[in-house]
């Protein structure tokens, strides 16, 4: 008996432990996420309202080369799953230095998302609170990961995919499951204390869903296979452009400066600024069924020439871009719903590029409803079956084969 009483008394302290901390987290980066998802609106509507803004591109290119010449580990969500992973170092200077940067991007016209931002955020942010509170190793990366869940959460909105997100995205094929409450609880405070700020996530609105027959079926089929080649071209090109901006332009101030420079004649030879920024109006659009025929090949351009030039921001919402406007195009080329297709594209293009088929499921489930929920479910796990082994980050490691019950252990192709 009186072990008995032990064993319960430990449990209830491990979650009364969590609970208090994993809460504590969620609510400070809930005010600094939903802080800084205001600040991108803000500045995105006042570069829209002032389209001079884009020209000094280049200028804030130049000033976030030397910010982060402050930061010599030149930290990225890389460091972060690193951090999950091994326990590398991540500075707390990582915090204000991506969030002044990606709010410098967006403000002057480069073509980012803002999960990146909230991933190291939240993971500089929590890793250093359980550093200050002298937290063993292994609680040390669960506190990474309960802030990058809250960094999330605070910016989408989607506590349940933000806390499936950061057990999922480290280690494909192992979930660590300690991680769950504090996760959990971490993504619910981030959110609601973001809303308490005015920062709302993004939620659409789907049409009447058709029927799930053989037909509709089939097109899904044959969507999440175009999406699984697309996920691929998508991290093909963000990594090559990278690549080939550090092999052809060395020094990093130049590259900041042509990128900028080529981000602005882009859109000035195309006349629109839509594909600058997070791009979530033409995603809207997409979400009713009006897109152009290279809305999706266009946003990567922009996203790789931004990216791999040293702009600061994230790849998963142009992920979303491109997925929505891919599937809206193959909706109205098949006759299949453009709306319902463009959200099958974009949980499909999710998974693809992150490998995260539970989280991708998750997010279609918060961002369209439970209607749809064949439809999602068949894209997104053919989807990560076909999209091989790329990924976005290549800190990323796959421990389990897409294909076979076998240990593989490597990490995503660049």
């Amino acid at each position: 008996m009186k072990k008995f009483v032990e064993i319960c008394a430990g449990r209830i302290w491990l979650l009364v432990r969590w609970l208090v901390l994993a809460g504590m987290t969620g609510a400070l980066l809930g005010v600094l996420g939903g802080l800084f998802g205001r600040s991108i609106t803000l500045v995105t509507d006042y570069r829209v309202s002032h389209p001079w803004m884009l020209y000094l591109l280049p200028a804030a290119g130049l000033a976030i080369v030397g910010m982060y010449r402050l930061d010599p580990y030149k930290t990225g969500t890389n460091r972060v799953l690193e951090g999950i992973q091994s326990g590398a170092f991540i500075p707390l200077r990582t915090a204000p230095l991506i969030v002044a940067s990606t709010v410098l991007t967006h403000a002057f016209g480069g073509s980012a998302g803002r999960e990146g931002a909230a991933l190291q955020l939240g993971g500089s942010v929590a890793g250093t609170l359980g550093k200050w509170l002298k937290l063993g190793e292994y609680d040390h990366r669960i506190m990474i990961m309960s802030g990058m869940s809250a960094g999330f959460s605070a910016l989408f909105g989607t506590p349940l995919t933000a806390t499936i997100f950061a057990m999922e995205v480290t280690n494909v094929g192992i979930m660590q499951y300690a991680a769950l409450v504090p996760c959990c609880v971490a993504a619910l405070a981030a959110k609601e204390m973001a809303e308490f700020l005015g920062a709302h996530g993004e939620h659409f609105t789907l049409p009447s869903v058709a029927a799930f027959g053989w037909k509709n079926a089939l097109l899904v089929i044959v969507l999440a296979l175009c999406c699984a080649g697309v996920s691929i071209l998508f991290c093909t090109m963000l990594h090559q452009m990278e690549h080939l901006y550090k092999k052809w332009i060395p020094n990093e101030w130049f590259r900041a400066a042509a990128g900028g420079c080529l981000v602005i004649l882009m859109t000035v030879l195309l006349g629109t600024t839509d594909y600058l920024g997070a791009g979530m109006p033409v995603i809207e659009l997409a979400m009713e069924g009006k897109v152009i025929a290279g809305a999706f090949l266009l946003k990567m351009v922009f996203t790789g020439v931004s990216l791999g030039s040293g702009y600061r921001g994230g790849e998963i919402v142009p992920s979303l871009f491109v997925g929505a406007t891919f599937g809206c195009l193959f909706g109205q080329v098949t006759g299949m719903s453009p709306s319902l297709a463009a959200a099958c594209g974009m949980a499909s293009v999710f998974c693809g590029v992150t490998n995260c088929p539970i989280s991708s499921l998750l997010l279609s489930f918060e961002l369209f409803g439970f209607e749809g929920m064949p439809f999602f479910l068949l894209s997104v796990c053919i989807s990560y079956l076909e999209s091989g082994y790329y990924g976005l980050y290549h800190s990323q490691k796959i421990f389990y084969s897409k294909t076979n019950l076998q240990y593989i252990n490597t990490h995503t192709k660049e």
